[in-house]
């Protein structure tokens, strides 16, 4: 397959006037004597021809999607709009905003660092070129994120690639595995076909017995699924009479994908939710690539929407304390610079580990937050390596290393039309599972990961830059990132209506159906926005009260 599978690519120089966010939480370095980036030439835009946008609107997930996103619109207008001030500007913060923005009411969403997107922040270095928090894939499967795209009308911002996964083989270097879907066949027998095709990875024999093995999940439905989540995948499989090879070839790789952990870990719910979306929408495992950066061409739509509504996002609005009243509720939210910020309820969208950090005492004993103790993050590091020519052993696609240390990787400079280069390749690699690394130094770190891809791309890559050789890197650090979905933490999920009156929780370790995903972020943010417009009335007579009460 060639470079630039998906279609032709025209070239174009154009003056670049995005946002620069600075005091990044990342860190970066370059090889000043192998720059190769000039202050004097304009960046390139490149508009790429992919592969078109499958036909999503007909699914039964994507039409639920969308009449909850039509209810926020045709609600009646509140007599007066309710101040909802939501911490946190990830995708759950600002789902939330948003659809509080359409149902008529002001939020004010505060962000404590200088850029948004939270876990799918991205920061630019001192070349213009974005290094991100993750390595970011928009599934035909993620029915509210790709409403959302359609209702900020940026659904042309998705860059979608052929409807295939790709796995490296690490048993023969420089060699990949395919499974294809072809388009031709409904679900599930697309699904079903890719897999019997390929006979690289799986033998006749494993396929038949995982397919044994699938059976009650694919019979019991939701119900069954949700009763698997005390399992990891290894002991689903082992109990189901699945060969350990399965897990091996291709489950390890879905695991740290998924979860940025190893089956031996990871809840067979999580495995099975996402092999139900993929085997039952016929694009359910169709990808695309946003078309550049998350904060500017996906989270600053969602700002100015925000804002033509009369709502305010405000960075640099970092939450030193959550204040009390005499009865346990929210009187405001106090910020490191001192300032106060009080509304007429409250919502929490930040990940689950800075909300227990700011947990007033008086609420940990509450059943609904001391559940919350079992959530925790799981730590990943984004890696993105700039080489000093063009890799040709890589695809227009995303690629699952298979790889002891590396989960998935692109190569931007490819996938990607702001970081198109038709000389030099950008691979930007998760690296998980990352709780032994967290620590490690960013040398360390790239040098485990230049001796991975050394034994993947035997070719093209020596661990000691005796061929490809690195320009620049960026090493982003995550401690806590996605919260870690191991066995039994379902029951522990909080819905987004706390027992607290007036306060609300967003995010994606909160009860919604899709768990740790871009997708479980903005579908947790509808909810908690959901939830808000169901207590207006009694948020509204609570202000009242508030209000009478200090006037007294």
């Amino acid at each position: 397959m060639s470079l630039l599978s998906s279609g032709k690519c025209i070239v174009m120089t154009h003056v670049n006037k995005s946002l620069s966010f600075e005091h990044a939480d990342a860190m970066g370095h370059r090889l000043p004597a192998r720059s190769f980036i000039s202050k004097n030439v304009c960046p390139l835009k490149v508009v790429c021809v992919d592969y078109p946008r499958p036909e999503l609107e007909n699914t039964s997930n994507f039409l639920e999607a969308a009449y909850l996103s039509s209810t926020f619109r045709a609600s009646p207008r509140p007599a007066k709009p309710l101040k909802i001030v939501i911490a946190g500007a990830g995708l759950a913060g600002l789902s939330t905003a948003k659809y509080l923005a359409d149902a008529g009411h002001n939020p004010i969403l505060l962000e404590a660092r200088d850029v948004l997107g939270g876990k799918v922040a991205a920061w630019k270095d001192d070349d213009g070129d974005w290094y991100e928090t993750g390595l970011h894939i928009f599934f035909g499967a993620y029915p509210n994120l790709q409403n959302l795209f359609g209702e900020l009308g940026i659904n042309d911002r998705l860059q979608w690639k052929e409807h295939s996964m790709i796995f490296a083989m690490p048993n023969k270097p420089g060699e990949f595995s395919h499974f294809d879907f072809p388009d031709v066949l409904p679900a599930p027998l697309n699904g079903i076909w890719a897999i019997l095709r390929n006979n690289e990875m799986l033998t006749w024999p494993e396929k038949v017995k995982f397919a044994i093995g699938l059976l009650p999940a694919m019979l019991g439905g939701q119900a069954y699924v949700e009763a698997q989540d005390g399992l990891s995948v290894q002991d689903w499989m082992r109990k189901q009479g699945v060969p350990d090879r399965v897990t091996t070839e291709v489950f390890i790789a879905m695991s740290k994908a998924l979860n940025f952990i190893n089956p031996d870990e990871l809840s067979m719910q999580c495995i099975l939710i996402a092999l139900n979306r993929f085997l039952q929408e016929k694009h359910g495992s169709k990808m695309a690539f946003l078309d550049g950066s998350p904060p500017e061409r996906l989270c600053m739509p969602i700002v100015d929407h925000i804002e033509s509504q009369g709502g305010q996002v405000r960075l640099n609005s970092r939450i030193q304390k959550i204040e009390l009243n005499k009865d346990g509720t929210v009187n405001n939210f106090l910020l490191n610079d001192g300032n106060i910020i009080k509304g007429d309820a409250y919502v929490f969208a930040t990940p689950v580990d800075i909300l227990k950090l700011l947990l007033p005492e008086d609420w940990k004993p509450v059943p609904y937050f001391k559940k919350l103790e079992k959530l925790v993050g799981v730590p990943v590091i984004n890696v993105h390596i700039w080489f000093d020519r063009k890799l040709r052993n890589t695809y227009d696609h995303l690629l699952f290393s298979r790889s002891p240390l590396l989960s998935v990787y692109a190569d931007m400079s490819v996938t990607c039309k702001e970081y198109y280069d038709p000389n030099r390749s950008m691979l930007e690699l998760v690296f998980a599972p990352a709780e032994e690394w967290i620590a490690r130094s960013d040398s360390d770190i790239i040098d485990a990961t230049m001796s991975e891809l050394s034994r993947l791309f035997p070719d093209e890559i020596a661990a000691d830059q005796s061929k490809a050789k690195i320009l620049k890197y960026h090493v982003v650090k995550t401690p806590r990132s996605v919260y870690k979905t191991v066995p039994d933490c379902e029951p522990c999920r909080p819905l987004q209506r706390s027992p607290i009156q007036g306060f609300y929780l967003a995010g994606d370790y909160t009860k919604q159906k899709y768990l740790a995903s871009m997708e479980g972020a903005v579908l947790s943010g509808k909810l908690c926005a959901q939830a808000i417009v169901q207590d207006y009335e009694l948020l509204a007579a609570r202000g009242e009260v508030v209000a009478e009460a200090s006037l007294v």
